[in-house]
């Protein structure tokens, strides 16, 4: 559907003409050329019929036509899909500790770490979520936001992509991680906001207990989904130095009102990242967005012709 940006504009269409009806002429003279009568009727008989006769009276009007068209700004609307659209924030916070490099998972028939596991789950998950503002805060000693929330799921997807074991220390400050997911989702209008927690060990660092952050998002009404990873517990007695406090992530998870789920091979967590995209899916459609096509470069362009035409034919006039 063709429109204009600046339709107004098309109201200095009248302007030459209303100029010369209206404008006194110029004092101090005509400046006019006294010639003798003869001469006088051949170049007014030339004014018309030469090259340069009819130019000179239809080549600026048009000119002026085009210059006022192109600022008018010609438009028309592209045709532009309805995008879905969720309303929800969401933060992933992701263990970077230590233990995150132990090969104990399986990738394509063979064995694989931790971390590389958990980042395919991931990296799917989040290149799904079109319609959701995606964060990401990776926490292991010390806790930051990799990504703030962002419709832009597939820069998301390559900083998880990039995420390497060291960058923030080799403890595990569960609640740290949590609390600045929650720190971020506090300011959010969004009516639905959830924090999905992936870890493999038990909170070694921070000030704040992992429960007391559960407590925290229950007030603020965020759902937060707990990924405890691992063979081992810390409550079946191993003693295996690798467990993950499971029961904590889940006491977290019920607190909150989210969900708990318990990973020990690649298969669960592949069927957690299902789960959770199920539990978390419900895209609504959003008005379409208008995109326009601008136009004025052609009427722009024909002006531009137009006055090196006149150009010409005011040479070639004799």
């Amino acid at each position: 559907m063709l429109s204009l940006a600046t339709p107004l504009a098309l109201l200095l269409l009248p302007l030459p003409l209303l100029a010369v009806r209206f404008l006194p002429p110029l004092s101090g003279g005509s400046g006019a050329l006294v010639v003798p009568l003869t001469i006088a009727t051949r170049m007014g008989a030339a004014d018309g019929a030469g090259p340069g006769g009819a130019g000179r009276k239809w080549i600026p009007l048009a000119l002026w036509a085009a210059l006022v068209v192109a600022l008018a700004g010609p438009r028309i609307v592209m045709p532009n899909p309805a995008l879905p659209a969720s309303g929800r924030d969401i933060v992933l916070a992701l263990d970077l500790s230590g233990s995150m490099e132990k090969e104990d998972f399986e990738l394509d028939g063979a064995p694989a770490r931790r971390l590389d596991a958990v980042k395919r789950v991931v990296i799917d998950f989040v290149r799904q979520r079109t319609g959701d503002r995606v964060g990401l805060v990776i926490f292991a000693e010390k806790a930051f936001f990799a990504a703030p929330p962002t419709f832009d799921v597939e820069a998301v997807a390559r900083i998880v992509e990039e995420a390497t074991i060291g960058i923030s220390g080799r403890s595990t400050a569960i609640s740290d991680g949590l609390g600045l997911a929650l720190k971020r989702l506090e300011a959010s209008t969004s009516p639905s906001r959830v924090v999905i927690l992936f870890s493999d060990g038990v909170n070694t660092s921070g000030n704040v207990e992992p429960r007391d952050a559960a407590r925290l998002a229950r007030e603020l009404g965020v759902r937060v989904h707990t990924i405890a990873l691992g063979q081992y517990d810390t409550s079946d007695g191993s003693g295996n130095r690798d467990a993950v406090d499971a029961e904590t992530l889940q006491a977290v998870a019920q607190m909150s009102g989210g969900t708990n789920f318990r990973v020990r091979t690649t298969a669960d967590l592949v069927d957690v990242g299902r789960t959770i995209d199920a539990m978390e899916t419900n895209p609504a459609e959003a008005p379409a967005v208008q995109i326009y096509r601008d136009l004025w470069v052609f009427p722009a362009g024909l002006a531009l012709l137009l006055a090196l035409a006149l150009l010409l034919v005011k040479r070639r006039a004799p």
